[in-house]
C-alpha cells in the first residue's frame, strides 16, 4: 500500500505541477492579446491626438485669417473714412472759393489811399491763411505748360512774348486740396 500511495502521490504531485504549469502558462499565453489590445487602444489614442491637432491648426488658421480680414477690415474703414473727409472738406472749400476770387478781384481794382482796402487784403490774407492751414494750395499757372490736369483753358491767343503752348494769363486761380485738384484754373493759353 505504501508503493501505491506512493505512486499515488507521485501522480498527485504531477498532476498539480501539470496544473500549475497550466496555470503559469495560461497568463502567457493571454499577454499577447493583452499587448495587442494596449496596442490597440494606443494607436487609436494617437488617432484621436493626431486629429485633435489638426483640427486645432485648422481652428488657428481660421482665427488667424479672421483676424488678418478684420484688419483690413479697419483699414478699409479708416482709409474710406478719410477720403470722406477730404472730399467733405474739398466740398466746403469749393463753396468758399467764390468769396475768395470776389475779394482779390475788388483788390485788383481798388481805389487808391482808401483805408477801407486794407482791410479787405487782410481778409483775404486770413482766408488765404486759413486755407493753406487746411492743406489747399493755389495751383500757379502764369508762365507754365499748359496741363490740362491742373489748367482750364478757356482760350487760345497768338502771343509774341510767350511760347506756344504756355499760359499767358490766369482768368480764375485753381485749388488743390493736397494732391486732389478742386479747381483746375481757368487760364488763357499761347499758341
Amino acid at each position: 500500500m505504501a508503493k501505491k500511495n506512493k505512486n499515488q502521490e507521485i501522480k498527485e504531485e504531477e498532476i498539480n505541477e501539470t496544473t500549475a504549469e497550466a496555470v503559469a502558462t495560461s497568463p502567457e499565453e493571454e499577454m499577447p492579446d493583452e499587448m495587442d489590445q494596449t496596442s490597440a487602444e494606443v494607436d487609436a489614442l494617437k488617432h484621436q491626438l493626431e486629429e485633435a491637432e489638426a483640427k486645432l491648426k485648422e481652428s488657428v488658421d481660421g482665427w488667424q485669417r479672421s483676424q488678418a480680414e478684420f484688419q483690413n477690415y479697419k483699414k478699409r474703414v479708416e482709409r474710406d473714412n478719410e477720403m470722406m473727409r477730404s472730399n467733405m472738406k474739398g466740398d466746403i472749400v469749393k463753396k468758399i472759393l467764390p468769396m475768395l476770387d470776389d475779394l482779390e478781384r475788388a483788390l485788383q481794382n481798388r481805389p487808391a489811399d482808401e483805408p477801407w482796402t486794407d482791410g479787405i487784403e487782410l481778409i483775404v490774407r486770413k482766408f488765404q491763411t486759413v486755407l493753406g492751414g487746411e492743406g489747399v494750395k493755389k495751383i500757379e499757372a502764369e508762365g507754365m505748360e499748359f496741363n490740362p490736369n491742373f489748367h482750364e483753358a478757356i482760350s487760345n491767343e497768338p502771343s509774341e512774348e510767350v511760347e506756344s503752348g504756355y499760359v499767358i494769363a490766369v482768368v480764375q486761380n485753381g485749388y488743390m486740396l493736397g494732391e486732389r485738384v478742386i479747381r483746375p484754373a481757368l487760364v488763357r493759353v499761347a499758341q
